[in-house]
């Protein structure tokens, strides 16, 4: 994006008021009802709890930014966007929508977190609430869906047999790896409150039958062993260095030697300002992690050497978290 001119800057400045009419939309479960049939203002704001004239404000907002349409003082979600906006829809972005709205306060804590009056850590994740992590883990599977097949691809599972899955979330990625290779089993390693998540989906995509369902916490549990591929998967830019050095090491004693681990992330280039989505998202993790980050290829490759893995390859460059490196467990 170039910001050669003050209309430029001053665009890019007022781009979050479009970002918060969405996010509150989504909060107030606003496209759902408007998806099965139209309603006024008045109609809508009685049946949701809404000040009639603050959500016809709003409403208005929505049908200018195209979100929804609007005739004869009636609104409704347009019907080819209906599946992405309304909950319940396996083509919903609506978990996503509101896994953005959950970062919004900390966002705006940015300022005072990079002027040190405030503390960029957030609660551990544990401490979400259902609801917060019920969107969490629906924002990771709809991210990963267009992306696992293509992933999954470019890794090239191979004969490999036993995959482990650490911080596997719902099996968005495991089922993938197990479409393309039959003969694969897998182990899905996440905190307690995610594995029923991950049973109901990979049940749904009938290979519950071809994995484990592992509960634990990578900071305090081993991993179990006997592995030949191990994928992280989204899941280092949430750590500082010495807390990916030393899950590295966990891995690193999963896997059986020769063993294969694969990391999808965004990896940066040495100056840190590309890819530029990478850039932005380690401002993400600043306002909400403790330590985490985006980090270079070369940072990566460090950490895997100093925990038992020779041969690191930068895999696929990305400009979406599709950033792969390999390695492999020494013998």
């Amino acid at each position: 994006m170039s910001c050669d001119t003050p209309e430029a800057v001053l665009q890019l400045a007022r781009q979050f008021m479009e970002s918060r009419i969405l996010l509150t939309a989504a909060e107030l479960g606003l496209f759902s009802p408007l998806a099965k049939k139209p309603h006024t203002a008045e109609q809508l704001s009685g049946r949701l709890g809404c000040d009639t004239r603050a959500l016809a404000i709003l409403l208005d907002a929505l049908a200018a930014m195209g979100l929804l349409e609007k005739r004869d003082g009636a609104y409704r979600t347009p019907p080819a966007a209906a599946p992405f906006l309304c909950g319940g829809s396996p083509r919903s972005v609506i978990p996503m929508i509101l896994h953005a709205a959950h970062l919004w306060e900390r966002w705006s804590d940015l300022t005072p977190i990079v002027r040190a009056t405030s503390s960029s850590a957030a609660p551990a994740s544990g401490a979400r609430s259902t609801e917060e992590l019920s969107a969490f883990i629906g924002a990771m599977h709809i991210a990963g869906l267009p992306l696992a097949e293509k992933i999954v691809a470019a890794i090239r599972p191979g004969q490999a047999r036993n995959l482990l899955d650490v911080g596997g979330a719902s099996g968005t990625y495991t089922i993938a790896f197990l479409r393309a290779a039959p003969g694969m089993k897998a182990t899905l390693f996440d905190r307690p409150e995610v594995i029923p998540m991950a049973r109901e989906r990979l049940a749904e995509a009938g290979v519950l039958d071809r994995v484990r369902l592992e509960a634990g916490d990578f900071h305090r549990d081993e991993l179990p062993g006997g592995h030949d591929l191990a994928l992280l998967s989204a899941i280092i830019h949430q750590y500082s260095p010495q807390e990916n050095r030393e899950l590295f090491g966990k891995v690193s004693r999963a896997l059986v030697p020769g063993g294969r681990i694969v990391i999808r992330d965004h990896i940066m280039d040495p100056d840190r300002t590309q890819p530029r989505d990478g850039a932005i998202f380690a401002v993400n993790m600043l306002v909400n992690t403790r330590g985490g980050s985006t980090y270079t290829f070369e940072e990566v490759r460090a950490w895997l050497e100093g925990t038992g893995f020779a041969n690191v390859r930068f895999l696929q460059k990305g400009e979406r978290m599709d950033g792969l490196v390999e390695a492999f467990k020494r013998g």
